[in-house]
């Protein structure tokens, strides 16, 4: 009843506020049009070697989906463009279907420049702009064009000390002199089938691994995957175009059935020469992670079995290729991958781990003993950050005091001691420490606060602003500033008495006497929290202008909790998600100012899922949902992903058909669901809307649909795309749960 009351007080108060000041409504021409609402962001955000410039990526103010490279001196002075995307793209250059499914999956949603690389000595930045490269000389200040082919150079970068660039063309890898000179193949007999450098579809969706192959820090040699890929499975799929249909062969690697095979190996730069790295008698294994040594005389390798749950941390001999494992980490459920492996100087390491129910850190001696645990308590530790050596400290985010709120802590590893943070509270941190000496570029963002990036000083003072976006005058929300409704937060049990945290926003002008009709919006998946103290997505404020309450709530699965609150899924996708949503719905009930015959559900992906799951739960208390990009049948989605939460059909073939969405679907209510997917997705293949569009017609169930031709699986390529999602799944919640008029 207390938390009722409060949340009641709170959105008055919000009304109170909003009736101080007169604002413009927004539209949703305005939300898709630029310069963007949220004002001027930095993305990629990086520190030079040296310490003395912040580089990063900042959209155009006329297209906010196209890019450039900006730079800062620290030591002050005002921003400049250092690589102006336009003036490099070639006229008419098409991306490759190849470089087009890879950014996808990698989420780039941009053109222009969308990625650099610096050397370790800071003399060069390497930026790839529509499948060229070119190389900006930090001496001279200019810019040259190192490639000019109709061909992608992909995942190009600079060797570690400026000697060189390398990319991979044609499923070989390369190798140019940075100063100037001609490229050289590393590999020449790489081809579609069997690619050299290159990660495989299931590392780049699902493991985030995005590379296939690793510089030594003396630039002597690069450690390279060779991909087979002959065993996979071919799945057509028809990719629909707006002007016709071609049918692709895609290898895609489903549930239970054969993964590519990856073999690693380790290159002699000057001479080509390859020795194959041993990674044990089982080939059906996932190449994890790959890092080298701090003297680059040792490789290390991270191995996961394809059940997930083993991972055994490698020390290869380059010379011969030996493997030795020196330490294993294993789960009754699956063990997660990270990027926290830290080697040392003394030849130690930093390791993250699950192990006592919480993600903690631990010091690991050169021979893989158990030096100390280095954080512990009742929090889960999100990511290493940077490690100071000189220092002796590891710095690090974490949700320490709530999962809703991330900031940057550093703590010693080298003695007992207690985290320190670095920013302040109250609001979402994301960071980019530099390499030496533990200063750092923080972003902080908070319901109130658009992402403001700034440099800031070891002991976390802040030296400058890079871009400080201030919600002030001459900001693109200034004009809706009296209508921004930011969310109340607060947390309900689960069956099992775990807290459930919610948010909730009100529609301007809200009336606490009226009853107001609900959209809940959700992913609900692992992987993936909604519920978080983050500048919102200016396009959620849409729902309320509309009139609507717009409320998340993160269930069990979802990440930055305990291990036993993540793992509570295992085997079971569609159980404790979905109890736990209905509960929250049951919660809104409780609201004198909720309707609860007018409650809709709308999510994208595993949000989708989710979507379908609710609409079809006995008694279910949604009205209505609008599902994107469904997975329908989990036995049509990708092992890893698929395999780590329910195993195989073969092992779980129970948790299999109590998760298919097509066998409940005589469960939804007439005209409840309208059903989006793009008509080229390869991620989650459009056969999986298809299968439910069959089985709902079967039983004479009429349903909406709105499909995207070309669209990938995001469906949201452009400003208009996305425009035309929403105001799509507006029309349709209007029409449903016809939402109290707002002023």
């Amino acid at each position: 009843m207390r938390i009722v009351v409060s949340v009641l007080a709170g959105v008055v108060m919000g009304m109170t506020m909003v009736g101080q000041a007169s604002a413009e409504k927004l539209t949703a021409e305005r939300v898709y049009a630029a310069p963007d609402l949220s004002g001027p962001r930095a993305r990629g955000v990086s520190l030079s070697p040296d310490g003395t410039l912040v580089t990063y990526l900042k959209a155009k103010a006329d297209d906010p989906r196209m890019t450039d490279l900006w730079a800062a001196e620290v030591a002050g002075g005002d921003p400049r463009l250092l690589i102006d995307a336009r003036a490099l793209i070639p006229k008419d250059r098409i991306l490759s279907e190849a470089e087009k499914s890879r950014r996808e999956r990698q989420g780039v949603q941009t053109r222009g420049v969308v990625a650099y690389d610096w050397d370790d000595q800071g003399r060069f930045i390497l930026v790839p702009v529509e499948g060229d490269l070119w190389l900006y000389s930090r001496a001279s200040g200019q810019v040259s064009r190192l490639t000019n082919t109709p061909d992608d150079e992909i995942d190009a970068k600079v060797s570690p000390k400026g000697g060189f660039v390398s990319f991979v063309r044609d499923d070989n890898l390369y190798v140019q002199p940075a100063s100037g000179g001609a490229e050289r193949a590393l590999t020449t007999d790489g081809s579609e089938l069997k690619s050299w450098a290159t990660a495989e579809f299931i590392a780049q969706e699902e493991m985030d691994r995005q590379t296939g192959y690793w510089w030594s820090p003396d630039e002597r040699h690069i450690a390279l995957t060779h991909v087979d890929q002959t065993g996979v499975d071919v799945v057509e799929r028809a990719d629909i175009g707006p002007t016709g249909a071609t049918i692709v062969a895609q290898r895609y690697p489903r549930v239970g059935r054969p993964n590519a095979r990856v073999d690693l190996f380790v290159a002699d730069v000057a001479t080509g020469a390859r020795v194959k790295v041993d990674l044990g008698a089982d080939a059906d294994i996932y190449l994890a992670r790959v890092d080298w040594a701090r003297d680059g005389k040792t490789l290390y390798v991270q191995r996961q079995t394809r059940d997930q749950k083993r991972l055994d941390l490698l020390a290869v001999d380059i010379a011969t290729g030996k493997a030795t494992v020196v330490l294993t980490e294993t789960s009754p459920h699956w063990v997660d991958l990270s990027d926290d492996f830290r080697p040392l100087k003394d030849g130690g390491f930093l390791w993250s781990s699950e192990r006592s129910g919480w993600k903690h850190l631990y010091l690991y001696g050169p021979s893989g003993k158990l030096v100390r645990q280095v954080t512990q308590g009742a929090w889960p530790v999100d990511a290493v950050q940077g490690v100071d050596e000189a220092r002796g400290l590891v710095l690090f985010t974490a949700s320490v005091d709530t999962p809703i709120e991330r900031r940057l802590y550093e703590v010693s590893y080298k003695a007992s001691a207690q985290p320190r943070p670095l920013t302040k509270a109250g609001g979402w941190w994301t960071v980019k420490v530099a390499k030496a000496g533990g200063a750092f570029t923080g972003t902080y963002e908070d319901p109130a606060t658009p992402p403001q990036t700034g440099l800031y000083r070891a002991d976390g003072q802040l030296v400058r602003w890079i871009e400080e976006n201030r919600l002030a005058e001459g900001h693109p929300y200034w004009p809706y500033r009296a209508r921004l409704r930011t969310p109340q937060f607060g947390t309900i049990k689960a069956s099992d008495g775990e807290d459930l945290h919610w948010m909730m926003r009100t529609p301007p002008g809200f009336d606490p006497a009226k009853r107001y009709p609900v959209v809940v919006k959700l992913y609900g998946g692992p992987g993936r929290a909604l519920v978080a103290k983050t500048w919102g997505d200016p396009a959620d404020q849409l729902y309320l202008e509309a009139g609507f309450i717009l409320f998340t709530l993160d269930n069990h699965g979802t990440p930055n909790r305990s291990t036993a609150f993540k793992t509570a899924i295992d085997r079971k996708l569609g159980t404790w998600e979905v109890a736990d949503q209905i509960r929250g719905a049951d919660y809104l009930k409780t609201l004198p100012y909720v309707d609860p015959a007018r409650i809709g559900v709308t999510g994208w992906s595993y949000g989708g899922y989710m979507t379908l799951m609710l609409l079809t739960a006995p008694n279910t208390p949604f009205a209505a949902g609008v599902s994107g990009a469904p997975p329908t049948d989990w036995s049509l989605y990708d092992t890893h992903y698929t395999e780590r939460y329910m195993g195989t059909p073969a092992d779980n073939a129970a948790g299999y058909a109590g998760s298919e969405v097509t066998a409940r679907a005589d469960r939804l209510a007439p005209d409840a669901l309208l059903l989006m997917h793009g008509m080229a997705d390869d991620n989650v293949t459009f056969d999986n809307s298809t299968r439910l569009m069959a089985a709902l017609q079967a039983k004479a169930i009429p349903f909406e649909t709105m499909l995207y031709p070309g669209l990938r699986h995001r469906a949201g390529w452009t400003q208009a795309h996305l425009k035309h999602r929403m105001e799509t799944t507006l029309a349709f919640f209007k029409r449903k749960l016809v939402p109290v008029t707002a002023p």
